[in-house]
């Protein structure tokens, strides 16, 4: 029997419709994922039932694409562990950036059932702090998703990047490697469905960060992307019930954001501790070392995105 957390009766629906679960067969295709994991010489992935089960889900339940994902997962953390290795929730400096508030999960989802709303401020100085400080909060919370929010698992995730406070000197903190180090995890490795970025409140000085970020996306990914140089046009597809307190909406303050967050954090801190135990060991592979060049490659050709 599988040891995973019992879905309500919408998501389960949402579940079985569209990731194409069939939840008497739940264990044998955990079974199936174990058993190729064991298998593999480089390969110390976890293999806890929750964990797993997020891979089947974010892949659409195609054995094959979760392995893949396993995989990529782990070569990237061992690659970059300066950039994806958070390992220590309790390190004072990782918390001191949780209470910035840059990046947070709201409390409902959207639509109530749907999917897990995530919001995102430059609101950090970067002469004290580095893009890569403030990933490590946004990773950890992706990780999470992954074992401890269905809606995010099951729905998707719907991000909101407020760039009312974006100056030069954050523009020029995100260097090529680390934006496709970042959208290679977030798009190609980790399970979970990204359903849209929405990007608001755009100044003019951003214009050469959308250059340098967006023929990273997948085509697909492009497609879901919306550029809004104002609040107001966000509003009309997110209803204000959903929105922060700050936009005058009802889910909730930042205060209660980075304390739930931090709430989260102190509830996992021995999820975190146990990653450092995995990844993956290069020259084990069978066939020779991954090729990260090509988990980088970023396929058709590109799309001139406006801004609405």
């Amino acid at each position: 029997m599988a040891h995973i957390k019992p879905l309500n009766s919408i998501l389960q629906k949402i579940a079985n419709e569209e990731l194409f679960e069939v939840p008497t067969r739940i264990s044998e295709d955990l079974d199936a994922l174990k058993l190729w994991i064991g298998q593999q010489p480089h390969l110390k992935s976890r293999t806890d039932d929750q964990f797993l089960i997020q891979f089947l889900r974010g892949c659409k339940y195609s054995l094959e694409r979760a392995k893949e994902k396993i995989d990529r997962y782990y070569t990237l953390k061992t690659k970059f562990p300066h950039i994806l290795g958070i390992y220590d929730v309790d390190n004072e400096r990782f918390r001191q950036i949780t209470r910035l508030g840059c990046i947070a999960p709201l409390p409902i989802p959207l639509n109530d059932t749907g999917c897990r709303l995530v919001m995102n401020h430059f609101n950090y100085n970067p002469e004290e702090c580095t893009a890569e400080e403030m990933a490590h909060v946004g990773i950890a919370i992706y990780e999470l998703f992954t074992i401890d929010d269905p809606y995010a698992g099951i729905c998707g995730i719907v991000t909101i990047i407020d760039m009312s406070k974006v100056t030069m000197a954050h523009v020029l903190q995100a260097n090529p490697i680390f934006l496709k180090t970042m959208v290679t995890f977030f798009e190609k490795s980790l399970p979970l469905r990204i359903k849209a970025i929405y990007f608001v409140n755009i100044p003019k000085i951003a214009s050469s960060f959308f250059k340098l970020l967006l023929p990273l996306f997948s085509e697909k990914l492009r497609q879901r992307i919306f550029l809004y140089p104002t609040l107001e046009e966000l509003k009309k597809y997110i209803p204000l019930k959903y929105l922060p307190e700050y936009y005058d909406g009802e889910n909730g303050s930042m205060e209660d954001h980075i304390r739930a967050l931090e709430s989260k954090f102190d509830e996992y801190r021995q999820f975190f501790k146990e990653n450092a135990n995995y990844g993956t060991d290069e020259s084990l592979r069978q066939g020779g070392s991954a090729n990260i060049d090509e988990l980088y490659g970023v396929g058709g050709a590109f799309r001139k995105l406006e801004v609405d």
